[in-house]
């Protein structure tokens, strides 16, 4: 419970003696191109390389012949759009974004720059803080997009270049009886393990002490944190709102 109550009032403290706004603009641009952009390329692969293996695993579980191929990618949508996209790579996005903010501002503390700012009158908590979870806000939704379309594109090449069903079909079983609310509940997910993930890996690198060995215990932390707060979002999420 203490460790509860520390992170509200971390939480809270972001949002008293702010900066000025157009300076939050330009870090929080800065961390969206830290975020996002240097984070497509493990989305991408991980995407692709997931979408593949998905249909061929549900290939290889719909053996009955009384079951059209189309099924195939029908399953792929739904388990890429619901589970694969925001969740799945909400853990990726954990072990790389979230261990980068930990181990950063893990970074700055033992090295007192963190201090330094204190001394200087600025909030080290708004202005190093909130601008990684506003970034993190606006571009990991943007992945989850991403992720989707590259699964659903890595799942059409593992099948047709397999054999495994005609590209036909499998646009046919993508289009087949789709469920609009879906992308809802996706986003709706994605834009709440934004925010755990950055919450939670900032406030375990903000008060990291000690030298490199607790940066790097705080990294490993915020993954760990990150990875439970986000499995118990959805599963709270997905009884809500399914």
């Amino acid at each position: 419970m203490a460790s509860l109550g520390r992170f509200i009032l971390f939480i809270g403290s972001m949002f008293v003696r702010r900066e000025s706004f157009l300076t939050y603009v330009r870090l929080t641009i800065d961390e969206c191109m830290k975020i996002g952009i240097n984070s497509i390329f493990i989305v991408s692969i991980v995407s692709i390389f997931i979408g593949a293996v998905t249909t061929l695993q549900t290939a290889y579980n719909l053996v009955s012949p009384f079951i059209p191929s189309y099924v195939i990618s029908l399953v792929v949508r739904d388990m890429t759009i619901l589970e694969l996209a925001p969740t799945v790579m909400a853990i990726v996005y954990a072990g790389k974004v979230g261990s980068n903010i930990a181990g950063e501002l893990g970074t700055m503390r033992i090295s007192e720059q963190i201090d330094a700012l204190e001394v200087m009158g600025i909030n080290s908590a708004s202005y190093l803080v909130l601008p990684k979870i506003i970034a993190s806000f606006l571009m990991y939704p943007m992945l989850v997009i991403l992720s989707a379309f590259l699964c659903i594109l890595g799942g059409y090449l593992a099948g047709t270049l397999t054999g495994t069903l005609t590209g036909y079909e499998y646009i046919y079983g993508i289009r087949y009886e789709f469920v609009p609310y879906n992308v809802t509940f996706a986003l709706t997910k994605s834009f709440t393990f934004a925010l755990v993930v950055a919450a939670i890996s900032a406030y375990k690198g903000y008060f990291t002490s000690g030298g490199a060995l607790e940066v790097g215990q705080a990294s490993t932390a915020a993954v760990t944190n990150s990875c439970i707060g986000i499995l118990t979002a959805d599963f709270l999420l997905t009884k809500l709102l399914l």
